[in-house]
């Protein structure tokens, strides 16, 4: 095999890169394959994101690898730290040395027999070609992000700042700030902002559920009589199945879960703070993704009455602030535009099957895991109500499961393909109602109610499928 030659090629050294590295280097040690990274280090939204006070939205028991155990008492963890935690993972079990830095694929073209990926790197272009290619690039763009029609915004003379290009040099120090947003990244910026600049407000239209939880960095008594391994294993186990119970009690019991939640809110704002219109939303819980206060560090900054939540429309922004149609108006040094990410699936790569490009948009999703007539090829999907570690795992068991069988039985291609069967009832590839999945919706590939064209069902059903699921269903292996 030449040296441009792998069995299987990674686009991406993010967290689900680094868990399919290991993977693969675990079940198929005879393997050559390769991680190809367009930035310069690892770990995807963790290198790319340095906004202040950026953390996991998930705990790291079940966010973090399986195989390399999060050994902190905090489930929630900073940036920093789940930077260092990857970097660790990924030079103890030696996939360090598998990665190719500054190497961005231009485009990936299957030509019939193997896929030829055009990369380019700082010092030259060239094609590498796999038996098989596994996408683990994510699911937003990291060039653009999600553009929001904010009126009058070009006028305003302060500095405008979104969460994904967050500038080196930041001060917030005697400044009035206003983020506009209510979602995870705005949820976590507040209580940062809220410590140097003069005040923060959290403009939004519509508000969103906040959970507080406990994040302590003190282990309990009872938990220091305990192995670290039984430790961990038990708060992993919590962690699988008590919030998956409360996902199924919001969507089985919307009103009771909605009460359970707004009580909680309530129970934390500060006097002088209403909770109605600010902390009611107008959706179910679950309808889109909980935000996770660690501690209620959101409503301990509202408490320092430094911190403020605004509900209202923008009608213009002009040189020095937002005026609102309410006719208030929100005087501001710094607008920071939390306001989403745009979806982006393969890392926007173009995809050539025997010269002709692939429309994914138009495409079902097998298991998950493939493409409807992507020959060899694995998308990465993690799960959006639960960690997306999880989701990044089942797939790579259920892609080992899926090699193995090529290997034994002599085949060198598998192909999802609809043949023969009725209409399908479309659902979206991922089960919110978010405005940044809707608005994406016509360029994602679809997926229905009923395997094996699937998205994420469910971290307890796709791990069984996974394990002991019937792979030939709608799998064509040549």
């Amino acid at each position: 095999m030449s040296s441009s030659s792998f069995d299987v090629l990674i686009v991406g050294a993010g967290i689900s890169g680094i868990n399919a590295a290991y993977r693969l280097q675990t079940e198929f040690p005879n393997y050559r394959f390769a991680i190809l990274e367009a930035r310069n280090s690892i770990g995807g939204t963790w290198d790319l994101f340095r906004y202040p006070g950026i953390r996991s939205d998930s705990d790291l028991y079940t966010f973090g690898f399986k195989w390399f155990p999060w050994n902190q008492s905090n489930p929630i963890a900073e940036g920093g730290d789940i930077l260092r935690y990857l970097d660790d993972a990924a030079t103890t079990h030696g996939i360090k040395q598998h990665i190719r830095f500054n190497h961005r694929v231009n485009a990936a073209k299957w030509d019939g027999h193997e896929w030829n990926l055009e990369v380019e790197s700082e010092n030259a272009s060239e094609e590498l070609s796999a038996r098989f290619v596994i996408f683990a690039t994510g699911y937003y763009d990291y060039h653009n992000p999600l553009d929001a029609a904010i009126p009058g915004l070009q006028n305003f003379k302060g500095e405008v700042i979104h969460p994904q290009f967050w500038p080196d040099k930041f001060d917030a120090l005697g400044k009035r700030v206003v983020v506009i947003g209510s979602g995870a990244t705005a949820v976590t910026l507040i209580p940062s902002l809220a410590e140097d600049s003069e005040s923060v407000t959290m403009l939004q239209r519509s508000p969103t559920y906040l959970a507080s939880i406990p994040n302590t960095r003190l282990n309990p008594t009872w938990a220091r009589l305990l192995p670290k391994a039984v430790l961990y294993y038990l708060r992993r186990l919590w962690y699988l199945t008590v919030p998956q119970m409360f996902y199924r009690f919001c969507h089985t019991f919307p009103n009771a879960a909605r009460s359970r939640l707004q009580d909680g809110m309530k129970a934390q704002l500060p006097l002088g703070v209403s909770f109605d219109p600010h902390f009611k939303p107008r959706y179910n819980p679950w309808e889109q993704r909980l935000c996770a206060c660690p501690d209620g560090d959101f409503f301990r900054a509202l408490n320092s009455t430094k911190a403020k939540v605004v509900t209202g429309v923008i009608q213009t922004v002009d040189g020095s602030g937002i005026q609102l149609t309410s006719g208030r108006r929100l005087d501001a040094d710094i607008i920071i535009t939390a306001t989403g990410l745009r979806m982006k699936f393969f890392g926007g790569i173009p995809i050539y099957i025997n010269g002709e490009r692939l429309d994914t948009s138009d495409k079902y999703t097998w298991n998950g895991l493939m493409l409807q007539d992507l020959p060899n090829a694995a998308l990465v999907l993690g799960f959006v109500n639960a960690s997306w570690t999880l989701g990044a795992d089942i797939a790579m068991q259920l892609t080992s499961r899926i090699l193995k069988h090529m290997e034994s039985n002599g085949f060198s291609t598998a192909i999802p393909t609809l043949e023969n069967q009725h209409p399908l009832t479309n659902k979206a590839v991922m089960n919110l109602n978010s405005n940044y999945i809707k608005r994406a919706a016509k360029e994602l590939p679809k997926a229905s109610d009923e395997r094996p064209w699937v998205s994420r069902t469910g971290y307890f059903s796709d791990l069984y499928f996974a394990t002991f699921g019937d792979i030939r269903k709608g799998l064509v292996f040549s």
